[in-house]
């Protein structure tokens, strides 16, 4: 955890960052958060697994960071690195660890099903992604925000981010953290 603030310390004074290394870097967060992921459900560890999810919400909150939205980056790694992934490795590593490692099996019916369904729902999110008109949706939620910054508080422009600049990616949050509440259920089911 000492590495990692760090990390974000130092990247907090190089925000400027010419297009080319911000490019570079978020290539860089993207692919971390792809292997992550990949990392979350290929893994059959459940610790490796919850590692692999630690990875992807530091990933998250430093795309915040490169994002200029330091008090989101601060709360996503306090709360969902600092907490709630603490809180599954806890979860996991009172749970008994050697049924994973000896069934191994590469392909099941329920997995078919369940890349068919994720398929789908992320070909449907495309879809929705490629086809809405966000250039309206901005200039909407622009015109209805308060001019007068002077008489805001920082609580009421986090909350005014949150909901205009930074509501798609806190919805994907949201996301991530149902599909890893569902997951931990259905691992505490078994």
């Amino acid at each position: 955890m000492k590495n990692i603030l760090i990390y974000l310390f130092l990247i907090l004074h190089i925000m400027d960052l010419p297009g080319p290394i911000h490019d570079f870097l978020l290539v860089f967060l993207g692919l971390g958060l792809l292997l992550g992921g990949i990392g979350v459900v290929l893994l059959t560890n459940p610790i490796f697994s919850a590692f692999s999810l630690g990875l992807v919400l530091v990933c998250i909150s430093l795309f915040y960071i490169l994002l200029n939205s330091y008090f989101v980056a601060a709360a996503q790694l306090l709360i969902y690195v600092g907490a709630i992934n603490v809180l599954i490795l806890f979860a996991v590593m009172f749970m008994n660890g050697s049924d994973y490692s000896n069934d191994f099996t590469l392909w099941t019916i329920g997995d078919g099903v369940t890349l068919l369904v994720c398929t789908s729902i992320f070909l449907l999110l495309m879809t929705t992604i490629t086809d809405t008109s966000w250039y309206e949706i901005i200039w909407t939620t622009r015109s209805n925000q308060i001019i007068e910054q002077d008489l805001i508080s920082n609580s009421q422009q986090i909350g005014i981010h949150l909901s205009t600049d930074f509501f798609l990616p806190f919805e994907f949050i949201s996301i991530i953290l149902l599909v890893v509440l569902i997951g931990a259920i259905a691992v505490a089911r078994q």
